[in-house]
């Protein structure tokens, strides 16, 4: 079993700035998202670029449930726990980009838009996971790691039901269009035969963007422009306690965790008990 704590104590123990530099001798990644993808899987399995691909799937297979696309949430699920989204960023404050998936406070199975491979990935059934989202960060015209995050989505995003409604709506008020046909889609419509020759299509999708964590959480995010390599985490103060507390004494012996509030995303004037993890090489 993996979880975020082992992956953040393997990061400490490996920190890695030069993520294309390190995957490239073995065609592992091409690019600065491949390769940071690539090493967070690597710090949930425990393992370096030294591991021989055949070994790494071995590892893959014994820690994942699920790897998945750059077209359906999420990329990775851990065996029998979290989701994990991954997204590379050139600026501390520039938006994520979600493009047609809006941000999750858990990952749900009825979600429409994760394959049918996501939803029956483990044996027993589930309904929902908590999801972690992984940004990292690498100054633009530059192939360095210089920082990366992770923050659960109940610290971050609204439930589902605030973002839904937007989409419900939309997608009702293009139906309600006389003389148009639509088709079924999991976006949010699909117009059929726009012109006379009846041989043009309209795709209405969303583009969703959140704010990148280090921007919402700049008051609480430990970030020194001057260190090689920086980390922040935040969870809920629950669900760092339900971590096994050999993962939790690593940390806490070498004083990276400290307490914190942070507001609810589903209401400002609610503070939530948290845990920051930061470290900085």
């Amino acid at each position: 079993m993996t979880n975020l704590l082992v992956a953040i104590k393997n990061i400490i123990e490996n920190p890695v700035n030069e993520l294309v530099e390190y995957y490239r001798g073995t065609n592992r990644a091409n690019n600065m998202g491949d390769a940071l993808e690539k090493y967070v899987k690597d710090a949930f399995c425990g393992i370096d670029n030294s591991t021989l691909d055949s070994d790494r799937d071995k590892k893959y297979s014994q820690y994942f449930s699920y790897l998945g696309n750059s077209n359906n949430p999420p990329d990775l699920i851990l065996k029998n726990g979290d989701a994990v989204e991954v997204k590379k960023n050139e600026s501390l404050n520039s938006a994520i980009a979600l493009n047609s998936s809006y941000p999750k406070s858990k990952l749900y199975a009825d979600d429409s838009r994760i394959t049918v491979d996501c939803k029956n990935c483990e044996d027993t059934p589930w309904i929902e996971k908590d999801i972690i989202y992984v940004i990292g960060y690498n100054p633009k015209k530059t192939k360095q790691l210089k920082s990366i995050c992770f923050v659960y989505g109940d610290c971050y995003a609204a439930r589902k039901e605030i973002y839904a409604q937007f989409s419900d709506k939309i997608s009702q008020g293009i139906q309600e269009i006389e003389g148009i046909e639509l088709a079924a889609t999991n976006e949010l419509a699909k117009v059929k035969k726009v012109d006379p020759l009846g041989i043009t299509d309209l795709r209405v999708r969303g583009m969703w963007h959140i704010e990148s964590p280090m921007k919402v959480f700049k008051d609480i995010f430990v970030i020194n422009n001057s260190a090689a390599f920086s980390l922040n985490a935040i969870l809920l103060e629950e669900k760092y306690n339900a971590f096994p507390a050999v993962d939790r004494l690593f940390l806490e012996q070498i004083g990276v965790v400290r307490d914190i509030e942070i507001k609810s995303p589903n209401n400002p004037a609610k503070l939530l008990k948290a845990k920051l993890i930061s470290y900085e090489k």
